[in-house]
């Protein structure tokens, strides 16, 4: 990757994000496409400064809890901790796993889950992801919000490789698919996939919009199996996952994320 100093250090942090058991010094040079002696240079002066560490056994790089603890530190004076409640109530309620997504330059990103499947098979992905806009639930629900001209926009820019890659076999394989699910995601009042996302996962997922603007500003999900989680067992819980938006929308007045 050609750019900054700075551009190239970001690029070494969000690539080791990806990988908690490290990556080796070829790996992360090959993959930011920068030569092997000036990823070297980089990431000494990341381990100088705290942010990554080397692995003494295998001489993998990998972040150091440094990145975790600032990001705790700014959650934490967010007003987060409001609509975490709604979220608990909403996943012992279905049963699965809730998560809200938030939208910050044109992307959704996942950062506050509940986890309702105290046995048997569950759904638990990573936090900290960019979703996917077409195969997703949160994505689909996001773009329900906007007009289809703005939808295409979107996906486009995301890349629809990106958006549709290791996607399940029900993934919109065109836009003229994805147009048509949206719209039936508007007349049912919320976003539901199956097998789309992945295999064997479902989700359904509804817009929340700020109260003062009526912009969209996050997404709120129940996602599960796809044994479990049906369009049956959506249709059920499409009243409770609009109560629960809706208290998030009025919760999101006192938190400083969604301003």
């Amino acid at each position: 990757m050609a750019g900054s100093q700075i551009e190239r250090a970001f690029g070494l942090l969000e690539a080791l994000t990806g990988n908690p058991e490290g990556m080796p010094l070829q790996n992360l040079a090959d993959q930011l496409e920068i030569p092997k002696s000036a990823a070297h240079r980089m990431l000494g002066e990341l381990i100088r400064l705290g942010y990554v560490r080397q692995d003494v056994q295998t001489s993998h790089y990998r972040l150091s809890t440094r990145l975790v603890a600032m990001g705790f530190r700014y959650l934490s004076h967010t007003g987060l901790d409001i609509v975490q409640p709604i979220l608990d109530r909403l996943a012992a309620e279905s049963g699965e796993l809730v998560r809200l997504g938030v939208i910050e330059d044109q992307r959704l990103t996942w950062i506050v889950k509940a986890q309702g499947a105290k046995a048997g098979l569950r759904y638990d992905p990573d936090m900290g992801r960019e979703a996917p806009l077409a195969s997703t639930a949160s994505g689909q629900a996001w773009l329900l919000s906007l007009t289809d001209e703005q939808a295409q926009i979107l996906v486009m820019q995301q890349g629809w490789a990106q958006a549709t890659a290791e996607a399940g076999p029900n993934a919109p394989q065109d836009i003229s698919t994805l147009l048509e699910r949206l719209a039936q995601a508007r007349q049912r009042g919320y976003a539901a996939v199956v097998e789309s996302a992945s295999v064997g996962t479902a989700a359904m997922a509804v817009p929340v919009q700020s109260p003062r603007t009526g912009q969209t500003i996050g997404v709120l999900s129940i996602a599960g199996p796809s044994a479990r989680l049906t369009l049956e067992r959506m249709q059920e819980l499409a009243p409770t996952l609009w109560s629960a938006r809706d208290e998030l929308s009025a919760a999101s007045l006192a938190s400083e994320f969604f301003t």
